[in-house]
């Protein structure tokens, strides 16, 4: 069965070890019900060959500020979710400094959840991308 329910942003940090959000370095700041905030710091290993910071990178913080708070709005009996659909408009880069995510519920149905992320270059506040994705909730079979 999947871990669902709410967790605080220290037990959702404690779960990225071992994963990909963990290998990136993204760091959870904040989390209640419908809302999350994290961050990753730009290192070299994060940038695509042309020196700016990969947009699979900006992806990865979007789609996981959103995955992360999902399981606290799951329905009552639900087994967990898998992201179904996604999408991403990137307005800007970076080549160093601080990213950051604020992701935010729009829907929270019995069968999907709909979820928004602004990224954003910490040192100049300018907005990079925008985020939007679509979650399928799972039942039991």
């Amino acid at each position: 069965m999947a871990d669902t329910g709410f967790h605080t942003a220290d037990e959702l940090n404690a779960m990225l070890p071992g994963t990909l959000p963990g290998l990136l370095g993204i760091v959870v700041d904040t989390h209640e019900p419908g809302r999350l905030t994290a961050h990753l710091d730009i290192r070299s290993e994060l940038l695509a060959p042309n020196g700016y910071l990969h947009a699979a990178t900006v992806v990865a913080l979007a789609d996981t500020s959103c995955g992360l708070p999902t399981r606290a709005l799951l329905p009552e009996g639900s087994t967990g979710f898998t992201t179904i659909e996604l999408k991403s408009n990137h307005l800007g880069t970076a080549r160093e400094g601080r990213i950051a995510a604020v992701a935010t519920n729009v829907h929270a149905g019995r069968t999907t959840q709909v979820w928004d992320a602004v990224v954003t270059n910490e040192a100049t506040g300018k907005t990079m991308a925008l985020f939007r994705c679509t979650q399928s909730v799972l039942w039991p079979r």
